[in-house]
């Protein structure tokens, strides 16, 4: 699996209950930023997002890795898809936040409220680093 991905996994805790997750891509396709089931060019909406997120960073001096800049993208509450969707809501459902098509089956205000009750987008948020 690709190391961003691998971190995404982690990240977003889809790993968890799975003891095969690294073998399974129905844990994180790689559609999920990708317009390719196989991956590479072109990126859908939310891959897009990620880039530009980079960009920003950049551009404000940071050298984020993809952790931070996967969870700042999350925090703006951005829906890349454009499907009334913030993109951290999607993570949570575990649907395609880069995928119109792909979207929770729950109403957007009950999704909002399982997701505060389960942490928000701090969930998120990179681990810290070992000392």
């Amino acid at each position: 699996m690709p190391k961003f991905r691998v971190q995404a996994i982690g990240q977003f805790h889809y790993d968890q209950g799975n003891p095969l997750w690294e073998y399974d891509r129905r844990v994180m396709a790689c559609s999920y930023c990708h317009v390719k089931e196989s991956g590479g060019a072109p990126w859908n909406s939310f891959g897009q997002a990620l880039q530009a997120q980079f960009q920003v960073d950049a551009a404000g001096g940071q050298k984020n890795r993809f952790p931070q800049v996967l969870y700042a993208l999350l925090k703006a509450q951005q829906d890349s898809d454009g499907d009334g969707y913030a993109d951290a809501l999607e993570v949570f459902a575990r649907t395609l936040p880069g995928d119109a098509k792909s979207q929770p089956q729950q109403p957007v205000a009950e999704l909002e409220k399982a997701f505060e009750g389960a942490g928000g987008v701090e969930q998120y948020a990179p681990s810290k680093p070992q000392k």
